[in-house]
């Protein structure tokens, strides 16, 4: 069972990962705080197994934009960020991929399916190649293991964008050293091969360089913020980062 300022957000029946778990808290935090500076109305039904009112989300993307804005990227801070980070504004860029999908369904225990993906994992790291196809033949709940995960090669409109940003504007080659979280699930990766693609000019991709820029903000914004929200709320069964110092006038 856990609580935030005495709301329930997981029931002592569901099976819901720290991660999860965290990220219901962070949602309720700001669920909380909307209501607080009158963005929701009082009466927004609580969160049921995570999910929350079209009202609340609505109104937390409110309060995002209202509590977190940062100023505008200059030409300067705009390419100084890109040449800091031309791997990640390269266009055409392709990976070929295999991997190993362990499927999120309806009632699965997901920490022990985490535990079972890790585990996997680490042996997989210190093994042959013709271990991973074994193992996808045997393990994986995609398509592609029948032909031992094999993704082929892959430019970042072919996957899902939180797959995608784990495989693109990196180096790595090899089984990956983490899992991969997807909609679809957790996954083993391996990236066979790269090829890096073409840096446009800055001047084509400018817009592109400032939005990326304010999404970062707003990201290092947001995590402070929670911290802030956690440090004066009550949390029971959950864990989160707390700020020291108030952020939040």
């Amino acid at each position: 069972m856990a609580h935030v300022n005495d709301i329930e957000i997981a029931s002592p029946e569901e099976a819901v990962d720290d991660e999860a778990l965290r990220q219901r808290a962070c949602t309720e935090l700001l669920r909380q705080r909307a209501m607080q500076l009158g963005l929701l109305a009082q009466d927004d039904p609580a969160p049921r197994e995570g999910a929350i009112s079209e009202a609340a989300s609505q109104a937390i993307e409110a309060l995002i934009a209202r509590e977190l804005a940062g100023p505008e990227p200059d030409e300067t801070a705009s390419r100084r960020h890109f040449d800091a980070n031309t791997r990640h504004y390269a266009q055409g860029e392709r990976v070929q991929v295999r991997h190993i999908l362990f499927g999120v369904t309806p009632g699965v225990d997901v920490v022990r399916l985490r535990q079972r993906a890790e585990a996997h994992l680490i042996e997989l790291r210190a093994s042959e190649q013709a271990a991973f196809t074994a193992a996808a033949k045997a393990l994986s709940n995609c398509p592609s293991g029948a032909d031992g995960g094999q993704l082929g090669w892959l430019t970042a409109d072919d996957c899902a964008p939180e797959f995608a940003r784990e495989l693109f504007g990196r180096t790595e080659i090899g089984v990956l050293p983490r899992l991969l979280h997807s909609r679809f699930g957790l996954h083993i990766a391996a990236v066979d091969a790269r090829e890096p693609g073409r840096l446009p000019a800055f001047e084509q991709v400018r817009d592109a360089v400032a939005q990326r820029m304010r999404q970062l903000h707003q990201i290092s914004a947001l995590r402070q913020y929670l911290q802030t929200l956690a440090a004066d709320a009550r949390l029971q069964g959950v864990e989160l980062q707390q700020a020291t110092s108030p952020l939040v006038q």
